[in-house]
C-alpha cells in the first residue's frame, strides 16, 4: 500500500508522478502474467493518476543570483554546476573527477546514473569550468564535498531558507534543470539542440519550452514578410500628344 501522506526524499509527500512508476510497474507485472505466462484471465484495470507535468518553475540571472548569495558555498557551488550543464540534483552532487575530461571540455554521466538509462556527454562551458577550478583539491575523488566529505542531498531545511532569504517562492532544486533549458532556449539555443544537451529520449520532453523561444523568432518570422512591388510615382506635367500621321 501506497500512503500519500508518507514524507517523500524532499520533506513532502510522495508525489503523484512516484506513484505512478510503481503503478506502471505493477500493470506491467499483470499484462505479462496474463498474455505471456497465462496466470491471470482478466488483469485489473490500473488507472494511472494525474501528473504535473507541465509545470516549468525558473529564475531570472538576477534572482539566481540572489539565491546563491543565500546558501552556504558547498551548496552554491553545485547549484552553478547545474545552471552550466542541466545535470540532475544526484548526477551533480556525485560527479567525480574521473569523469571530467578537461582537455575536451566535457564531462560524462554513466548510462546507470543517467535518467534516460543512456550515457550522457556533458559540454562544459566557462562558468562550468570555473566552477571544477574552484573545487579542485577538496577531494580525491569527488568534485562536491561538504566539511570535506561527499554528501548525496541538499537539506530541506537550508534550502527553504535560502529561498526565503532570497525571496523566492515555489521553486525546487529540480528546477534549476528548467532554469538552464529555458535560458538556452531564450538565448537561441534550438529545441534540437536543447533534446542532446540534456539528454531527453524524445522530441516531446522538450516542448514545455517551446513557448520561450517566440521573442527569438523574429528574424525567422521576417523571412516570409510580404514586401508588395513597388508602385512607380505619378508622371508630372501635361500629359505628351501622340501625332498620328
Amino acid at each position: 500500500e501506497i500512503k500519500r501522506d508518507e514524507p517523500g526524499r524532499d520533506g513532502e509527500g510522495i508525489k503523484n508522478a512516484t506513484i505512478n512508476r510503481y503503478l506502471a510497474l505493477i500493470r506491467a507485472i499483470l499484462r505479462r502474467a496474463t498474455l505471456k505466462w497465462k496466470w491471470v484471465d482478466h488483469p485489473p484495470m490500473i488507472e494511472l493518476l494525474p501528473e504535473d507535468n507541465e509545470r516549468v518553475r525558473w529564475l531570472t540571472r538576477e534572482e539566481a543570483r540572489k539565491l546563491e548569495e543565500a546558501l552556504p558555498d558547498y551548496y552554491a557551488k553545485p547549484m552553478r554546476f547545474a545552471l552550466a550543464t542541466g545535470l540532475r540534483q544526484s548526477n551533480v552532487l556525485q560527479i567525480r573527477w574521473d569523469q571530467i575530461d578537461r582537455e575536451r571540455g566535457c564531462a560524462w554521466v554513466h548510462a546507470r546514473n543517467a535518467k534516460a538509462g543512456k550515457a550522457i556527454a556533458v559540454p562544459l562551458n566557462e562558468d562550468a569550468l570555473r566552477v571544477l577550478d574552484e573545487c579542485q583539491d577538496q577531494h580525491e575523488e569527488r568534485v562536491f564535498v561538504k566539511d570535506g566529505q561527499p554528501f548525496r542531498k541538499i537539506e530541506s531545511r537550508v534550502w527553504k531558507r535560502a529561498l526565503a532569504e532570497a525571496g523566492l517562492e515555489d521553486f525546487r532544486w529540480h528546477d534549476l534543470l528548467h532554469t538552464w533549458a529555458s535560458w538556452h532556449v531564450m538565448s537561441g539555443t534550438s529545441l534540437h539542440e536543447l533534446m542532446q544537451l540534456g539528454g531527453w529520449r524524445t522530441f516531446v520532453m522538450v516542448l514545455r519550452y517551446a513557448h520561450l523561444s517566440a521573442d527569438h523568432l523574429q528574424d525567422a518570422a521576417r523571412r516570409i514578410t510580404h514586401r508588395p512591388t513597388p508602385v512607380p510615382p505619378p508622371s508630372s506635367g501635361r500629359p505628351r500628344l501622340r501625332v498620328v500621321k
